[in-house]
């Protein structure tokens, strides 16, 4: 049985990067993964199949259960197989300080960037163990540890709760063989930034990193799937940060 990689948020940024990278480092299956954008996901699973692999488009809204039910009914029917989570869906809110952090803006923030992870991993690992195992990589950032002060802290609150649902994740799957680790993107050259009201920032402040710019999501992409690969078969319950020393 070939491997089926699920990556969700798979229709822009560091999603779609590892979408378009799967089949050249060794996935034959892919599913692009959208909550709104499904013209972009369909151009994504595009340059997919050009490569010679399959690849499919499922929607979901990931903060829905229900709709994580459908998500993996529908990869149910795809000839199942081992399978590997980019669990990469999450959104920011435009930057902001405390004082415009209300209730409405950070549970929205929570529903998506954990609750909805949680949920889609929750479902994953019950997939994976009916169907021969598979892996987890789930998509944190440098934010859970610097804060992001006057920026958006709800954002990087998010992704702290994801650092700690990894660990224990990881610590709870190991003896099954089903490895989960995370990635730490820092400042890396996506629409993010723009979505978060800022579309100039990494013009501002790309520089910033030790290694003196911004990050690909290309670069991105190339450790989620080598951390999903088999050449880091011995890797679990591993934060790897990919932010230029920031």
């Amino acid at each position: 049985m070939s491997r089926l990689l699920l990556v969700t948020g798979g229709s822009a940024g560091i999603g779609a990067a590892c979408c378009r990278l799967a089949p050249a480092r060794g996935w034959e299956r892919v599913v692009v993964h959208y909550g709104r954008d499904r013209d972009s996901a369909e151009a994504v699973a595009e340059d997919v199949r050009a490569q010679g692999a399959e690849a499919h488009v499922i929607g979901a809204d990931v903060s829905d259960p229900a709709q994580v039910s459908e998500l993996f009914a529908e990869l149910t029917a795809l000839a199942p197989g081992p399978l590997d989570l980019v669990n990469n869906a999450g959104i920011v809110a435009p930057t902001a300080s405390l004082a415009d952090l209300t209730p409405e803006r950070v549970r929205r923030v929570f529903e998506v960037n954990v609750f909805g992870a949680i949920e889609v991993a929750r479902q994953a690992v019950a997939y994976m163990r009916a169907h021969a195992g598979g892996g987890i990589v789930n998509v944190s950032s440098v934010a859970a540890r610097l804060g992001s002060a006057r920026q958006y802290m709800d954002y990087a609150a998010s992704k702290g709760a994801i650092d700690t649902f990894t660990l224990g994740l990881a610590d709870e799957l190991a003896s099954e063989g089903i490895r989960v680790n995370a990635v730490r993107p820092g400042l890396i050259e996506t629409g993010i930034h723009a979505k978060g009201g800022e579309p100039d920032r990494l013009a501002r402040i790309g520089h910033t990193p030790p290694l003196g710019r911004a990050g690909t999501a290309e670069e991105v992409a190339e450790s989620i799937l080598w951390l999903l690969s088999d050449r880091a078969g011995y890797v679990t319950r591993s934060i790897l940060d990919v932010g230029g020393g920031r």
